[in-house]
């Protein structure tokens, strides 16, 4: 029996370290385009470490009902979360050791204003994996199938609904700019500003017990 290579997941915004351990084993990464949206997920949020709290960033979306189709859902520029969302990772990460060598790639996708929100967070995860080094195939569905086959479906078990970790996500410390205790499984992005170059082999470390 041949056994699948590729996995199923959804597009995240910024994923948090699990996702990325999650899917770091697949050659093949297929992304859910035609899933409807679900509220409360990764899906338009993510967490960094501020200088008081972890903060949530959250893309307001213009919702029309409860069966949007993710690649159909548009971003709401109307709210001035664009500009805070950027104040927000400048003031957290600023003082990182790689902050300058990333930061232009995602304030320019941010600022770029793409329409749709699964645009965004396509073009972010491309940013991602390239500074990761990982040379990961990506495709994405061509329909919606509640139970797949020849893949491994991932799909909505990397949430922040979860109490625990991820059963793919097993953290392993790094210094982080801010506080006393590791706050683990944030977004990449604080991985990558606080470790740089070594951000690969950490999220290796971090899913080697799966």
């Amino acid at each position: 029996m041949i056994q699948p290579t590729g996995c199923l997941i959804e597009l995240h915004y910024l994923p948090c370290l699990a996702w990325f351990t999650a899917v770091q084993s697949h050659p093949e990464i297929i992304l859910e385009k035609h899933e409807h949206y679900c509220k409360q997920t990764y899906r338009n949020r993510c967490h960094i470490l501020g200088a008081n709290r972890v903060e949530k960033l959250i893309i307001p979306v213009t919702l029309s009902d409860h069966h949007t189709r993710i690649s159909d859902l548009r971003i709401d520029y109307t709210q001035k979360w664009l500009t805070n969302h950027w104040r927000s990772i400048e003031s957290a990460y600023r003082k990182a050791p790689f902050f300058e060598h990333y930061a232009d790639t995602f304030q320019r996708a941010l600022f770029s204003k793409y329409r749709f929100l699964y645009d965004l967070n396509y073009h972010l995860l491309e940013g991602c994996l390239k500074f990761l080094n990982r040379n990961i195939q990506i495709r994405e569905s061509t329909v919606y199938e509640e139970t797949p086959k020849g893949v491994i479906d991932l799909r909505n078990q990397v949430s922040p609904k979860h109490t625990g970790f991820s059963k793919f996500f097993h953290p392993v410390t790094y210094t982080q700019v801010f506080g006393n205790s590791f706050i683990p499984n944030l977004s990449i992005i604080d991985l990558l500003f606080c470790v740089g170059p070594e951000s690969s082999y950490l999220l290796e470390a971090s899913g080697m017990h799966q």
